[in-house]
């Protein structure tokens, strides 16, 4: 068992979410699907809070507080094709990487639709795959079906003791842990792009993901948390509040099975647009170039004078039409009530929502015409339209021509 569940005030966090999410983004934003991701963190043992969650928060934010992260697991690539491999295969350039680097990647459908998601970081002869233990398994098995011939080794790691960290808390300086992942989010990496070009709520946070063998679990414990005054354990649900307000996605939480990068604005630090390719890429070109993606993401500030707050999985409606739904929700130490929710393209941008008498400004993530930095600016092949350069003996589209039948 991890230390931190042992700690006095802690409790676990409810399965509540595996029934809640039984909802569905597709319909919700007027889709057909009808699936949608179960929540990571509920059934793994991961702790709600230790009954102080805004002092948890500011906690974690100043650099003091280290939250449990049994909802995420760890997928080991070993042999020496791994980097050009993963490369071949995914939304990243990896060939390259140094040992010690951070990236992150996607894993996409033939449509472009994000089927995995994963950090990744390599010591220089093993390559982890930071994920949502969720998916971990069926992450594992797909790329051990994609090895063929190759010189790669895959493996679904049950020897790490996972642990979640924001800002400067000086954990990778202790031996006991082996690799950290620092996550790129928000800035846009080389080959990435943006979708929400304004100063940016995240740009202040940095979220670290630690790997620390689970032998040596207690021993790290007892030796960040006694190295100096007022450091603590702090629950997932102060990780999720700063999560939620850095507009940060997740998998599983903000995607279902047609979600495409461009609604998430996760081709930031997910994606390589210069990158050809790999499955799904063609999908993702075409929305960088034409822009409008189905749906898009959005931040909502949630009116907290209720007391009560919208349930992760609830539908949005608008004139009695589902338009969206929640896909993560906090009560934040400073910002009250928050939430992510994934809203139909159409929905009009300063229309103020209400969520079951909730009212719920948004905040833009994606616009609207869902045009990134590196979009164009006018559609590729615009320019080739010219009537003038139509023979005079050939007739326009329209009338009595075969075009208009």
């Amino acid at each position: 068992m991890s230390p931190l569940a042992e700690l006095p005030g802690a409790v676990v966090l409810d399965d509540l979410d595996a029934d809640q999410t039984k909802g569905d983004l597709e319909e919700a934003t007027g889709g057909a699907e009808n699936t949608v991701q179960e929540s990571g963190a509920a059934g793994y043992g991961a702790i709600a809070h230790y009954g102080d969650p805004s002092g948890e928060q500011w906690a974690l934010e100043a650099g003091r507080a280290l939250v449990d992260r049994p909802d995420l697991a760890i997928v080991e690539v070993r042999g020496p094709d791994r980097l050009t491999w993963l490369t071949s295969i995914s939304s990243q350039i990896l060939t390259g990487i140094e040992a010690g680097e951070s990236r992150e990647l996607l894993i996409l459908d033939p449509q472009g639709h994000i089927e995995y998601a994963a950090g990744v970081i390599d010591d220089g002869e093993m390559l982890y795959l930071v994920t949502e233990r969720k998916s971990a398994q069926g992450l594992a098995d797909w790329l051990n079906s994609m090895r063929f011939a190759l010189r790669v080794e895959v493996t679904l790691s049950q020897g790490w003791w996972i642990l979640g960290s924001v800002g400067n808390s000086g954990v990778s300086n202790y031996e006991q842990v082996e690799m950290t992942w620092n996550d790129p989010w928000p800035g846009v990496v080389d080959g990435g792009a943006e979708y929400f070009r304004g100063s940016h709520p995240g740009k202040n946070v940095s979220f670290h993901i630690h790997l620390i063998p689970k032998e040596r679990a207690r021993e790290f414990w007892q030796a960040w948390s006694n190295d100096q005054p007022k450091r603590r354990a702090a629950g997932i649900n102060a990780w999720e509040a700063v999560r939620i307000a850095a507009w940060r996605p997740r998998l599983g939480y903000e995607t279902d099975g047609r979600s495409m990068p461009a609604e998430l604005d996760w081709l930031r630090t997910a994606v390589h647009t210069n990158k050809g390719c790999y499955r799904g890429q063609e999908a993702v070109a075409r929305i960088l170039n034409l822009g409008r993606p189905a749906r898009r993401l959005v931040f909502l500030q949630l009116d907290g004078s209720r007391g009560d707050i919208p349930q992760r999985g609830q539908f949005i409606e608008l004139s009695g039409r589902r338009v969206g739904m929640v896909t993560s929700v906090a009560r934040h130490a400073d910002m009250g009530p928050i939430a992510l929710a994934l809203v139909s393209r159409a929905l009009p941008p300063q229309v103020v929502l209400d969520l079951d008498g909730i009212a719920a400004a948004q905040e833009l993530i994606v616009p609207v015409d869902g045009k990134s930095s590196v979009s164009p600016k006018e559609r590729p092949g615009a320019g080739l339209h010219n009537p003038e350069l139509r023979r005079p003996d050939i007739p326009a589209l329209g009338g009595k021509s075969i075009g208009s039948r």
